[in-house]
């Protein structure tokens, strides 16, 4: 072989080379990060057992409470919000039970990519809740478990005794998504497998404090917050799989389920910010309220899209209305 030969094969192997040493050097990094994460935020609750796996638990308050459960959105794990609202209903008397979503924490993702799907997650949720022996319960969404509580009170209603909708993301998205073909590559499912195990990871992490900020936008950050919800436990690979997964498949589940909410006979309460940039009610919230029957809005002026955190007190007072009417509902009626 030519020298002329031999570099030309050096110049084409270099490319392959160097990209198989950022995928080496990435799957290195996030193997540390996931060692890391996992040993500074260990499980905080019980598992309950589900066909395929385990659903991870945060709980507080009572035990002889009325039941409520928490659902958090993406991105997030139990602790988002459990310490944005849920120790606030403990002390108000609430039997509170917040589950990691499948694929998220520390709860296992039995049917994989599959459970992207939220009448998959609401299956999974509602054999746990059977297994706890909880139910009817009042079930809080927040964003994309807005979806995932919808699902649960349509498929598993005798699980679900009232819905409080929070920043819900509900609603069919306008129109297809048009994303450059790099994206539409790095989506393709072995792509996203080993871009989640290699290079994912640490590039989530160098983007995690500024996330965290922006979500609160156009409101100030709640100081401690990532560690208060254990954010970090969406920088391991199998999390940052799920995330990606779910919100992909979200709009197709929307479209199929959506229709079906004028069937919902159950008390209703959508709370949402007025001014959240990433949830707009007006695209969501408030089509929302009036796609289920008799669905109470409640705006937050100048609130965003972690209400639970900068209007915890609100958001329980949903909680503690609706439980109030249910309460009224299956009171005796006295005699004259």
């Amino acid at each position: 072989m030519g020298r002329a030969a031999a570099l030309l094969l050096v110049i084409l192997a270099f490319p392959f080379a160097a990209v198989g040493l950022v995928l080496l050097l990435g799957a290195m990094a996030s193997l540390i990060i996931s060692l890391r994460v996992g040993a500074l935020y260990p499980p905080a609750g019980p598992f309950v057992d589900v066909p395929g796996g385990r659903l991870a638990t945060m709980q507080a308050g009572p035990a002889d409470g009325p039941p409520v459960v928490l659902l958090h959105g993406a991105s997030a794990n139990s602790a988002d919000p459990m310490g944005g609202v849920g120790h606030l209903l403990a002390a108000r008397g609430f039997r509170v039970v917040a589950f990691d979503r499948p694929g998220f924490g520390w709860s296992d993702r039995p049917g994989g990519g599959g459970d992207a799907d939220p009448a998959a997650q609401a299956r999974l949720i509602a054999q746990a809740l059977a297994a706890l022996r909880i139910g009817p319960a009042i079930v809080l969404g927040h964003s994309w478990a807005g979806a995932l509580a919808l699902a649960l009170a349509l498929d598993y209603p005798d699980r679900v005794s009232g819905l409080v909708l929070a920043a819900p993301v509900a609603m069919p998205m306008p129109g297809p998504m048009t994303l450059p073909w790099y994206w539409r590559l790095a989506l393709k499912p072995p792509v996203l497998w080993v871009l989640s195990r290699t290079v994912g990871p640490p590039v989530a992490l160098a983007y995690l404090g500024e996330v965290g900020r922006r979500v609160f936008k156009p409101e100030e950050p709640v100081p401690g917050y990532l560690e208060t919800s254990r954010s970090a436990l969406v920088l391991r690979p199998g999390t940052l799989l799920a995330n990606v997964q779910d919100l992909v498949g979200l709009p197709s589940a929307l479209a199929a389920m959506s229709p079906r909410y004028g069937s919902l006979r159950l008390p209703t309460t959508v709370v949402a910010g007025a001014a959240d940039p990433i949830v707009r009610a007006d695209a969501q919230a408030v089509p929302l309220s009036r796609a289920i029957p008799d669905a109470h809005l409640v705006l937050l002026p100048g609130v965003g899209h972690m209400l639970h955190y900068t209007a915890p007190d609100a958001l329980a007072g949903a909680v503690s209305d609706l439980e109030a009417t249910l309460r009224r509902k299956t009171s005796p009626v006295s005699a004259p």
